[in-house]
């Protein structure tokens, strides 16, 4: 399906240069006026989210995480899980979570949630209940934009290998292999591994290596697109600040890094690469300063997400929904587990 090929639909779409599309709602008195509102414009909404990949709705009475869930549940069909946590987040219940606790100063850099994941949210929606003063901005880029920027051979040879992912969990740093997998057990994460396609190895006294294959490529389950799907240049050494590289490497080795990534076939992502992948991510980025009450929209099949770096408070919540399994979505290689040695 060409999204030229959707139907027009009536929404006032604002549409500037550089800024995802945003609908504006009316003054809406309260919870139920802001339900009602949403369920009417659901249809069209959802088409616009498949034309664009991304939308962002401004102007909702949303003030608690409760309200935020209400409203979830009138634009999402059923909730999706959040596996192989790789960030801290806080939990507000009903499947509503922290978008991130990560540092302020810490920019985040553009993926789609889960890509590593045999299943992963088809729907994620952010919510502000607080602006930062300054920056802030939860990041989206189409990744069939990102996709049609990169050079024909670098997007051959992923189509053809795939990308590799190696994590290494710390007690010290992200986050240790107990709160990634949500248990204490080895036997229950061996169990998860051997399910889910994924090398395993246990790492001193309390150390934990995992290594997988997942296809670089995908296609939309709906309009059969392919798309840019994965955490290849996110969790790459060369996307890390050079003195953050060289800490990490200083402390735990080269082998030891809590993320890294390569060619599915083992070949190396060198530089290069990598500065070429978040270059066309760059070029495709849209970004709007949150005010509360807005709610953002992402196909994360569609598009890409991240987050600026800010300055103050910041409140931004995220719930996901309606799972997409790989399969569903045409991988152009088959995931296997990674190879340990």
């Amino acid at each position: 399906m060409n999204p030229d090929t959707l139907p027009p639909t009536e929404l006032p779409l604002l549409l500037e240069p550089g800024k995802p599309p945003v609908l504006p709602a009316p003054a809406l008195p309260d919870l139920a006026a802001a339900r009602a509102w949403l369920s009417e414009r659901r249809p069209a909404i959802r088409t616009e989210l498949l034309r664009h990949g991304h939308l962002l709705l401004h102007g909702l009475p949303i003030t608690r995480p409760e309200e935020f869930a209400e409203l979830r549940d009138v634009l999402v069909e059923s909730r999706a899980a959040y596996k192989e946590k790789a960030t801290p987040r806080s939990a507000y219940g009903d499947d509503v979570y922290s978008s991130t606790d990560l540092p302020p100063a810490q920019p985040i850099h553009l993926h789609n949630e889960n890509s590593y994941t045999l299943d992963f949210p088809g729907l994620l929606i952010f919510c502000c209940l607080e602006a930062p003063e300054k920056g802030g901005a939860t990041t989206v880029a189409d990744v069939r934009e990102v996709l049609a920027a990169l050079p024909a051979a670098l997007v051959e040879r992923f189509r053809k290998a795939g990308w590799l992912l190696t994590r290494n969990y710390h007690s010290h740093v992200g986050l240790p292999w107990p709160t990634a997998f949500a248990t204490d057990r080895r036997e229950a994460v061996e169990e998860y591994c051997e399910r889910n396609l994924i090398g395993w190895d246990w790492t001193g006294e309390s150390g934990l290596r995992t290594v997988q294959r997942r296809s670089a490529l995908v296609r939309h389950p709906v309009t059969g697109e392919e798309v840019w799907f994965n955490h290849a240049a996110f969790w790459s050494r060369w996307s890390l600040d050079e003195e953050v590289l060289d800490v990490l490497t200083m402390t735990y080795g080269e082998d030891g890094l809590p993320f890294d990534t390569a060619f599915g076939d083992g070949g190396e992502l060198d530089a290069e690469d990598v500065a070429t992948l978040n270059a066309a991510y760059e070029a495709a980025t849209r970004r709007e300063s949150w005010q509360p009450g807005d709610l953002m929209l992402v196909d994360n099949v569609l598009s890409a997400h991240g987050r600026d770096a800010y300055q103050g408070g910041r409140k931004i919540l995220v719930a996901m929904g309606e799972p997409v399994t790989l399969q569903e979505c045409a991988p152009t290689v088959q995931p296997t587990p990674g190879p340990l040695a």
